[in-house]
């Protein structure tokens, strides 16, 4: 194989890692658990197990750069985590982009670019650019998994704010999570109840079996008629579309992408956000599933990396959705 872009996305449950051809095209991936209470160092030996392990398989000629989404705000001009929640331990002041060339090693040449953004940036990047909101001139991609967060898309370019936090709606208050802890300390914001994290708490807090560990197995219980299973869903969805609808009225975008594993439970989650949002401003506009699953955020963090390197590199046009086909009305493939 010729040369090729690392991706990495760093989440908070899972570490996944690909090898990217030109159109941030995933060759191979891999994936395993994010150690994320053992510290930074633990973090990035496993991206970095991954790595070697995908680059012994596909005898790659060398890495010539390196693109890494990760949860917490990010300095994307340091390549250093600002933020971060306890999902990571100690992640918060992590100089990413030097502790990866350490880890890679001679794989890396020094002068191979190494960037760094929020895992939910390149998560909406990888969306934009390959994916459901495929010629969007403004698009919001919520993303609802382990934790929450939404990128934003406006002509062309990544809405990140001052000091890189925007779209951290992770931590807006959140309708039903009053007193509820969340993940960064404080109480009754949106991830306490509408992540998966979230669900899992809610559901036990109904009256749910607490053996049950995550909002795959309560989504189980759900469609077995458990109510407290399906009371936490749509408290879930219900809590994410005021969010929705409360982006909405700053940013009006053309298309809302919505994605992750907590949308991926089906029609029991879709069905009360659809509901939550009759009436309101985003009523009127095109809420669509992710197209590119967990390969959106790797995609989306190789493609700067590839543009970077090859400034005239093939846009991948064949990659590209037809527009109406993007624009589908929410909930329509479950």
């Amino acid at each position: 194989m010729s040369d090729v872009v690392l991706a990495a996305d760093i989440g908070g449950t899972k570490t996944a890692v690909a090898l990217t051809g030109p159109g941030a095209r995933i060759v191979a991936s891999a994936s395993a658990p994010t150690p994320g209470g053992d510290g930074p160092q633990a973090i990035v030996a496993v991206l970095a197990d991954l790595a070697a392990r995908l680059l012994r398989q596909a005898d790659v000629t060398r890495v010539i750069g390196v693109g890494i989404g990760t949860a917490g705000a990010v300095d994307t001009a340091s390549e250093i985590i600002t933020s971060s929640t306890e999902t990571l331990a100690g992640w918060a002041g992590t100089p990413v982009s030097a502790l990866v060339r350490e880890a890679l090693g001679e794989c890396l040449s020094p002068e191979a670019p190494v960037l760094v953004q929020n895992d939910v940036d390149a998560h909406a990047w990888g969306e934009f650019r390959f994916g459901a909101a495929t010629g969007a001139t403004r698009a919001l991609v919520v993303a609802v998994g382990t934790g929450i967060g939404a990128g934003m898309i406006a002509d062309g370019h990544a809405l990140r704010g001052m000091r890189n936090p925007a779209g951290d709606i992770a931590h807006l208050p959140a309708h039903g999570a009053e007193g509820l802890p969340c993940t960064c300390g404080a109480k009754g914001h949106l991830e306490a109840i509408g992540s998966g994290l979230g669900i899992r708490k809610r559901y036990v807090a109904l009256g749910g079996d607490p053996a049950v560990r995550d909002s795959r197995a309560i989504a189980e219980r759900a469609r077995a008629g458990d109510a407290a299973a399906e009371r936490a869903i749509a408290d879930s969805a219900a809590a994410v579309a005021g969010a929705i609808t409360d982006a909405v009225s700053l940013v009006h975008p053309d298309v809302i992408v919505v994605t992750g594993g907590v949308p991926d439970i089906g029609e029991a989650w879709w069905g009360p956000l659809r509901h939550a949002v009759e009436g309101t401003s985003a009523a009127s506009l095109p809420i669509v599933p992710g197209r590119l699953g967990s390969a959106a955020p790797l995609r989306g963090a190789a493609d700067p990396v590839w543009a970077q390197l090859l400034p005239s590199h093939e846009r991948d046009p064949a990659a590209r959705p037809r527009q109406q086909e993007s624009r589908r009305e929410v909930g329509a493939q479950w």
